[in-house]
């Protein structure tokens, strides 16, 4: 039995496209002869296609003095539409076409501190040696959470596979240390040890918003690993401030407020350029606290990702805590 279907009501009456699009090509230049050259017609057929339409919206588009034609209301509110919509049908079909040359594309996932503090300074580099690769980048602390159509390709997190159809690389491990402005600790010269730490500033960063709390490092983490504990109590809370966004900790170092703790990978670049420094020689190292690049299985052939996984880990190799050499 033949199922029949209803009649599509917008298609039905939509008007012809053949005319619509010598509508707009006569609107666009408000001369009858000019649209028929931008479409390789004659003005007559421009005419004639015009006064179908017309016919066909019953209402006047142009008025007309001479060769000289001008938009009615009416002929302004079809054009405005008629031309987005042309806009987006030749943009889609320019995509169509060029689709066995676009670009090669990589969806990387990492924390907004990674992105700002680590892969923005060192991507520049990568897009100079493959112009032929884009890199998209979602940032999120919640990495076991992603939001609803997000398929990232890759992922630059601390958890070795963490979903199914992923494969990670250990990269490195945590180095950490407290850093500050220079003027701070000029000001502050007794949290060069770790007893004057205890009585500044401390700019803490709290694990809400991780999907990863195990993994977490905070002050009292830190200190605890030097065998050290912090009263974070009621005398103490006036010497900590707590965030989740390590960006804003960091900027509220270089803004002489207070101490952070600093992770290697993601301050150096600072220390070397004299904007943050090291307050004293105390440092964790945390070598079971593993960060991974792991990616999609399928995409393990994949040209784009081999060029980027290449360059990424000849990148972390030189990282003074990467684990890379050692697999």
């Amino acid at each position: 039995m033949v199922k029949h279907v209803e009649p599509d009501q917008i298609l039905v009456k939509m008007p012809s496209l053949r005319a619509v699009k010598s509508f707009v090509a006569a609107a666009k230049y408000q001369n009858f002869t000019r649209a028929a050259e931008a479409l390789c017609v004659t003005q007559a057929a421009i005419s004639r296609q015009i006064r179908e339409l017309e016919a066909s919206l019953g209402v006047e588009l142009f008025k007309r003095a001479g060769r000289a034609v001008e938009l009615t209301e009416a002929g302004t509110i079809f054009y405005d539409a008629a031309y987005l919509s042309f806009v987006n049908i030749a943009q889609a079909a320019q995509r169509i076409e060029n689709s066995d040359k676009q670009k090669q594309e990589l969806t990387i996932c990492c924390s907004p501190a990674f992105s700002a503090f680590w892969l923005s300074s060192r991507l520049p580099s990568f897009f100079a040696a493959n112009p032929d690769i884009d890199v998209n980048v979602v940032t999120t602390n919640n990495f076991l959470q992603m939001e609803p159509g997000v398929h990232p390709d890759v992922f630059i997190n601390k958890a070795s596979d963490p979903r199914e159809g992923y494969h990670s690389i250990p990269l490195f491990y945590d180095l950490i240390f407290p850093v500050c402005s220079p003027l701070y600790l000029k000001q502050h010269p007794e949290i060069a040890t770790l007893e004057g730490l205890q009585h500044t500033t401390l700019l803490n960063l709290s694990p809400y918003g991780r999907s990863q709390i195990a993994e977490h490092v905070d002050w009292g983490v830190w200190f605890n690993s030097l065998g050290m504990d912090i009263d974070v109590g009621i005398e103490g809370e006036r010497h900590l401030f707590n965030a989740n966004d390590y960006n804003m900790l960091i900027q509220m170092a270089l803004n002489h407020q207070g101490v952070s703790l600093g992770w290697h990978q993601l301050v150096a670049p600072m220390i070397e350029q004299g904007w943050l420094v090291r307050a004293g020689d105390a440092e964790a190292r945390y070598r079971e606290k593993l960060h991974y690049l792991t990616y999609s299985e399928n995409k393990k052939d994949n040209e784009a990702f081999c060029t980027f996984k290449d360059w990424f880990l000849k990148c972390i190799a030189e990282e003074p805590t990467s684990v890379v050499n050692a697999t």
